[in-house]
């Protein structure tokens, strides 16, 4: 499947450069829920401000205006996202065409981002989804300030408003909301730890804004982040550089679907270890103050419960709460691609009976828990992640149907060109 999808990319990339109409198919063998699906478009005419790329479903002979979104680069590809759920080996068809623009061809929600007091908030139909803190955050007055750090997702908020992640809390003042949290490293046989910030041995701090973007159908940004090495002989050294890329997709099932995506790097000539330890990854999670033991539940993919999910692995997890929202609860289901490290991905679930009894809830993809990763210089690891955040609950099989549309290759097949 994976062969006939890149062919027909590549089909489709030379043959539309020089056209005005193209229809095509997309065909999944698995059933999925709202699927992401880039078109390349090489050498497209995007100069023209008269003229612009619209995109239809075709449904029984009747022409139905679709979200696309043109991303620039090597290759402009044209994003939009098949809503709703598309059956098992069904095959949905489409038409690009070249028009006069007539003003804004599309009356879906948009996206904006906002810059204020140290944070980028993105927001979908003035609706925040998520806030990423670019300056650095201090602890509170006489807490130590080594606690201070920044790049990490605080507040991810619900669809209907709930607010789900917490920072600095004061059982673990290290602990930023959505982070990458490296823990146990060597370089070389010193320890370096990046996550338990108090040891003093290391941080992590937002080093620049890469790109911002905004459209109909995604949102986002990229940034630059150091993990920075406090033991080095002289001054403070950068042990990985990692590049984070967060993308919020457009859903007209009342979801949030958001990619995380980090790829990281090491200069330090001897590389770095990553150390299999029971944290340290890819992707972690402090959930809300208001998820205890008593009413909190975690379920993944290979049906575990909080009880039993701690050290097993899995392709996805549903961590939800009560909240205040109307239908009384909140969650994200976390996914891992199967490209990734160790996948299905080993996990770290604070048990019912941690943080002194309460059974405050913790999760991370952990994948270096059961083996360690050697990072060599000169090397990008890429780790892909995706989190469908969502109010009331969500059963085992449309959390299913969101991860074959997070790892599956769609099929498309060009129909006719003119």
């Amino acid at each position: 499947m994976k062969k006939l999808a890149i062919f027909t990319f590549l089909f489709l990339s030379m043959r539309l450069a020089a056209q005005d109409e193209i229809s095509f198919s997309v065909t999944m063998d698995k059933s999925c829920l709202d699927l992401p699906v880039a078109i390349v478009l090489d050498n497209m005419e995007t100069s023209n401000d008269s003229i612009q790329w619209n995109l239809y479903e075709i449904t029984r002979n009747t022409y139905q205006l679709v979200n696309g979104q043109i991303e620039p680069g090597v290759t402009n590809k044209l994003w939009f996202v098949m809503e709703g759920e598309t059956p098992k080996n069904s095959t949905r068809n489409f038409l690009i065409k070249k028009e006069k623009k007539k003003g804004d061809s599309t009356n879906s929600n948009t996206f904006q981002l906002r810059k204020a007091d140290g944070n980028i908030t993105l927001y979908a139909d003035q609706s925040p989804v998520f806030s990423y803190r670019y300056e650095t955050m201090f602890p509170p007055t006489g807490v130590d300030p080594l606690f201070k750090r920044s790049g990490f997702i605080h507040p991810l908020w619900s669809p209907k408003g709930e607010m789900l992640s917490r920072v600095q809390p004061p059982d673990h003042y290290h602990h930023y909301g959505i982070w990458g949290p490296w823990t146990l490293t060597h370089i070389g046989d010193r320890e370096v730890d990046f996550w338990n910030l108090k040891k003093g041995e290391g941080t992590v701090k937002f080093a620049g804004f890469l790109s911002e973007i905004t459209g109909s159908v995604f949102s986002g940004l990229r940034v630059l982040q150091q993990h920075i090495d406090f033991g080095a002989k002289g001054e403070d050294q950068i042990a990985m550089n990692e590049v984070l890329d967060v993308r919020v997709w457009n859903s007209s099932k009342g979801v949030w679907i958001i990619d995380y995506t980090t790829a990281i790097n090491t200069p330090l000539n001897e590389g770095i270890m990553l150390d299999a330890y029971r944290y340290g990854g890819g992707i972690g999670y402090r959930a809300t103050e208001k998820w205890t033991k008593e009413n909190c539940t975690v379920l993944t993919s290979e049906g575990k419960t909080r009880r039993e999910a701690d050290g097993s692995t899995a392709r996805w997890c549903i961590v939800e709460g009560e909240s205040a929202v109307d239908e009384g609860r909140s969650g994200i289901l976390f996914m891992s691609h199967p490209a990734n490290r160790a996948h299905p991905e080993p996990m770290r679930v604070w048990p019912l009976d941690g943080n002194g009894g309460r059974g405050d809830l913790y999760f991370e993809f952990t994948p270096i828990r059961h083996q360690s990763w050697n990072l060599k210089n000169g090397n990008d690891y890429v780790l892909k992640y995706r989190m469908i955040v969502f109010d009331g609950r969500m059963d085992k099989e449309t959390a299913e149907m969101y991860w074959r549309s997070f790892s599956g290759a769609p099929v498309i097949q060009i129909e006719s060109i003119n």
